[in-house]
Parts: structure tokens; sequence; C-alpha cells
């Protein structure tokens, strides 16, 4: 029964599982990383126990959720050799070099001074610690640069040319390489999507803490914090958001026409499907509801401008539009929900209620995890809505895979799912064990154990289930 199932679509699904599980440990350590250094600062800078008693709460859920994010990483890049080895070949002379750039940056940068910043409080000065936790943070950031700037050119390639053995080669700059044309838009998006995901997790945990102890000065400090950022960053976010479809419409308009739902060209004005059933067989929408000609206002800022639909691409490079069709509704829908507790936060600290309103905390920690949900269907919106290429336009993913058998990627996949929630699952756990409890004054720093990490950079999204 297994070699019937196709082999190509199970290296997808263990693509996609572990990029899945792998995307919420960096989507919260870029985060929490600098609200590390924003916490230690203000400690120096005013002198306040607070800040630093919050500093060393919070290093400890970092220490976790960064080293599970460096082992779930290591796991994508050995899927290159073993699933994807075709693209590794024919790619690899663009994409190897980018992500070894990634290595010999952010990694060296991270490893080098996060033993300071875990276990160097009482051990080197003040000043000298604080750089050590700005260096940890830019690290987390070089590393989206660089993951970022790979994945981008598989979204949108420029800079290369094609040899006779059909392998991608650098031409001309590598500039051209790295800042590739979404590549400006989705690493504006994903690290402020981290910023937005750290602060609904502080503020979750605030939100907790403060409805069993509403004079809780920890908690107040962190949900206070926590609100500020959700109520500034998510319009900033809902902007960005904007931007890069605007970009993906340009160069990828398979991809918007699967996010939209647009089956069919409108040459007078497109809706905005709010919602509605996707029916691939029928090619259409099904029980839509639709606001005219918005679509059009939105992706040409003219409501009568023509768009163009699936109708005009061939059904084998159409990508899965029930996929990219839900996953993008599922963001947009929490990113305006994140966007009305930051609007309610405001109008509680108007009101002088920040503190007082249990409803609003109890959304907070509702909202707590919504940003982990809202990166992964992000992620399944711009990577499924890649397909059928794995670098957009010139390889497909159907060409891209090793000659493997079915029931070897099968029992591979097994695998990762038992040992990944095992693992990862009991690491979850222990973070939601730290944040339980509630922060105390004179919080002890990390145990200083000796700590082992090995980093290798996070693969760059191939393709997934139906997708990349």
């Amino acid at each position: 029964m297994l070699e019937n199932l196709d082999p190509v679509l199970l290296a997808r699904i263990q693509f996609g599982f572990t990029v899945s599980f792998h995307f919420i440990f960096p989507a919260f350590s870029i985060g929490l990383a600098s609200y590390l250094a924003v916490l230690e600062g203000l400690w120096l800078k005013t002198g306040r126990d607070i800040y630093i008693n919050l500093f060393r709460y919070w290093v400890k859920i970092f220490a976790v959720a960064f080293a599970m994010g460096v082992v779930s990483g290591i796991v994508m890049s050995y899927q290159f050799g073993t699933n994807w080895s075709v693209f590794s070949t024919r790619a690899g002379p663009v994409v190897g070099p980018l992500m070894a750039y990634e290595v010999l940056t952010a990694f060296f940068l991270e490893a080098g001074f996060l033993g300071v910043m875990l276990f160097g409080m009482q051990k080197v000065g003040r000043g000298l610690h604080f750089a050590a936790t700005c260096m940890v943070a830019l690290g987390t950031f070089i590393s989206a640069f660089w993951i970022l700037s790979v994945n981008s050119w598989m979204q949108t390639p420029t800079g290369f040319t094609i040899d006779a053995a059909g392998r991608f080669l650098p031409s001309g700059s590598w500039l051209e390489i790295i800042f590739n044309p979404s590549f400006p838009y989705r690493l504006v998006h994903t690290v402020i999507a981290a910023y937005l995901t750290t602060s609904l997790v502080v503020g979750g945990v605030g939100a907790w803490h403060l409805l069993r102890d509403r004079t809780d000065v920890h908690a107040r400090k962190m949900f206070s914090m926590a609100m500020w950022m959700a109520a500034i960053v998510a319009p900033i976010q809902i902007f960005a958001g904007d931007m890069q479809g605007l970009n993906t419409l340009e160069h990828q308009p398979a991809k918007v026409m699967a996010m939209e739902g647009h089956y069919e060209s409108h040459p007078d004005g497109a809706p905005l499907i709010l919602f509605g059933i996707p029916n691939p067989d029928k090619k259409r929408i099904d029980y839509a509801v639709e606001i005219p000609k918005a679509s059009s206002l939105i992706l040409k800022h003219n409501p009568d401008a023509p768009l163009a639909g699936l109708d005009t691409i061939p059904d084998d490079r159409e990508p899965p539009v029930v996929v990219v069709f839900w996953s993008f509704r599922v963001m947009v829908g929490l990113g305006f929900a994140m966007l009305g507790l930051g609007l309610w936060s405001l109008l509680a600290r108007l009101r002088g209620k920040l503190y007082e309103w249990p409803w609003l905390h109890r959304a907070a920690i509702v909202m707590g995890p919504t940003g982990f949900i809202a990166v992964i269907a992000g992620w399944i919106t711009t990577e499924v809505g890649r397909q059928p290429y794995t670098v957009y336009g010139h390889l497909l993913t159907a060409q891209s895979h090793s000659p493997l058998a079915a029931p070897a990627v099968a029992a591979s996949l097994v695998a990762f799912v038992l040992v990944y929630f095992a693992v990862f699952g009991a690491g979850t756990w222990y973070i939601l064990h730290l944040m339980r409890h509630a922060a105390r004054p004179q919080e002890p720093e990390p145990d200083a154990t000796p700590v082992r990490t090995a980093g290798i950079t996070p693969a760059p999204a191939l393709g997934v289930g139906a997708k990349d």
C-alpha cells in the first residue's frame, strides 16, 4: 500500500511538518532576544530592580526556546541531502553560500555571546554583559536576514544563469541575489511578526498573573510593555503585509489569485471575497461573501482596475487554492484580532483600567499563542502559494526531490512525528511550567550548568503538503 503513495508529496509533508515545528521557536527567540536587551538596558538606565528581575525571568525561557530552535533547525538542513538532493545539486551554487554566511555571521555571534548572556551576570561587568545581550539579539536578526534572503530568492530568483547541467550559477553581483525583489518586504514582515508574537506571549503571561494577583508589580510591568508593543506594532504589521501583498502581485500573481480566490478574471474590478468554500473541481468559490470591487481597490488602488484570475494560468501551474485561500484568511483574521487587542488595551490605559479589566486580561491570555498560529499560516500561504515550484518559474518541486521510494520517506515521516511531539512537546511543557510561576523579587539567575549547543542554519522552506 505504501508503494502507491507519492514520495514527493510525502517529502513535502515531512519538510512542512519539521519547518512548522521549527518556525515557532525562532519566531519567539528573535523577539524575545530584543525584549531581553530592552529590559537590561532599562535596568542599567534606571537602576530599578523590576527590570533585572524580568530579565532573569525571561532569559531562562529564552534559553530553552533558543535551544529547541537550534536542534529543530538542524534536521531541516539534513533534508536537503536526503529528500531534496536534486534541488541541492541544481540550486546549491546560489543557496549554499547564503546559508554558509548565516553560519559564519549569525551563529558564531550567537554562540560567542550566548553563554555570557546566560551565565555571566556575576562574572563580567554590567556593560560587557549588556553588550553580550545585544549581540545575541543582533545575531538572531542576522540569522533571519540570511535565511529570508535564501527563501526570497527561491520566490523571486534574480542574478543567476542556468548552465547546461541545469545548475543555477551566480551571474554578476551577489547583491542582486541577496537583495532580490521580494526580500526587503519579507524581512520586514517576518521580523515584525516575531516581535508581535513575542509581545503577545509576554502579554498573555502578564495577564495570567494579573488575574491571580492584580497587585503583582512584575506582571503589571510585563503586561504594560507587551500591550504598548501590540498597540504600536499591529497596525505597522498590517501595513507591511499589504506592501508585501502588492509585491507578490507583481512577481507571483498566481499566488495572489489563490489567496483572493479569484478563479475567474475580472475585467471591470474584482470583488474582495471575505469568506467562502473553494471548489477546485468547478473552479469557483461557493457561498462567497464578498465586497464588490474591493480587491481591485486594495491591490490596484482603483475599484475598476482589471484583475486576472486563475483562468489565465495552466491547471498544472496553479497553486493549491484551498490551502492558500484559508491560510491567508487565518493570518489576516488573527492580524486584525491583534490590532483589536492593542486598541482595547489603549482604551483601558486611557481610562486608567489597564490592570483592572479582567476581560481584557482573559482576551490577552487567549491571544497569547495566536502569534505562532499567524506566522505558521503566513508561512503556509507563502510556500504553498509558490507551488508547483521550488525556484519560482524555473525549477518544479516534482523535479527537485531525491529518487526515494515512498516507504522510506513515510517511515522517516512517522519517526519525525513521534520524536518531535515527544521531545519538543516536553520542551514546550517546560516553557509553560516556567511561565506559570510569577516573576519574583531577587529573581535567581539561570543555573550555570554546562551547556553545549550545536547550530546549523535553519533551512529555507522547500515544499510542504500540497506545495512548498
